[in-house]
């Protein structure tokens, strides 16, 4: 999976426009978040301790949850429009994607398999598990480095940011709210302060305040004092959690 010099330099010359809709950069921070931090919840989990295997296992299905998820939007959205302009561009990942969805089972399988797992092959079971699950992380961090560089340029040259607007929007009214819930979960701390400050404040426009109030409960925990001070000020909010205005 290789990207050009010249694709590249297409990218950095977009990205460099701040007017331009980035469908990827988001979830991918959260997916790159919720990737890492599970693979190292497994490789520290205790073999001998129950608890911990059943917390390793829990994690890593909820992982594939998530990443089966993606797949299917993406599947559902991005690659239709991006064939839709520029014929033949998603074949490569969508073939990825194919690829995935098999890795997905096979991890999920192993992952429910594992606490009922005798102890004494436990031990085992999961660092098989731990080394699977790293190949499929390397595998999804260089799939989503060719998204954002080769998918990005294709959409940025066939589409308007109101059309990327739309597609966006389309894709996000699919997405069930426990889903979405924990995808603001694990993409908001992740992202800089300013794209934080973008979405919360496009939220606030649209969403119910309880929601908009939920959403900030479950990432304040997640923020450092430097950052939610960032983002209360930026929002004209006070600093204390469970205030909103309306």
């Amino acid at each position: 999976m290789q990207v050009t010099q010249q694709e590249m330099n297409q990218l950095a010359a977009a990205s460099a426009s701040p007017s331009r809709e980035n469908l990827y950069a988001g979830i991918h921070k959260a997916l790159r978040a919720v990737m890492a931090d599970t693979l190292l919840a497994v490789g520290r989990a205790d073999p001998s301790d129950p608890q911990d295997v059943a917390d390793a296992s829990g994690r890593v299905v909820g992982l594939m949850d998530l990443c089966a998820s993606h797949v299917q939007h993406e599947n559902a959205f991005m690659h239709p429009a991006i064939e839709a302009r520029t014929p033949g561009v998603s074949g490569e990942v969508a073939q990825d994607h194919v690829e995935h969805l098999h890795h997905i089972q096979r991890l999920r399988a192993a992952a429910q398999q594992l606490p009922a797992l005798d102890a004494q092959l436990q031990a085992g079971a999961l660092h098989a598990l731990y080394l699977d699950l790293s190949l499929f992380v390397a595998d999804n961090l260089q799939h989503m480095h060719m998204e954002e560089t080769r998918h990005n340029g294709a959409l940025w040259s066939a589409y308007t940011d109101v059309e990327l607007r739309a597609i966006h929007d389309a894709l996000l009214a699919t997405v069930p709210p426990a889903e979405m819930m924990l995808v603001m979960r694990w993409m908001l701390p992740q992202m800089h302060a300013l794209e934080r400050l973008q979405v919360l404040g496009g939220m606030r426009q649209g969403a119910p305040a309880p929601v908009f109030q939920a959403v900030l409960n479950v990432v304040q925990p997640h923020l450092s004092p430097r950052d939610w001070a960032k983002l209360t000020q930026g929002l004209g909010l006070p600093a204390v959690p469970g205030l909103v205005e309306a």
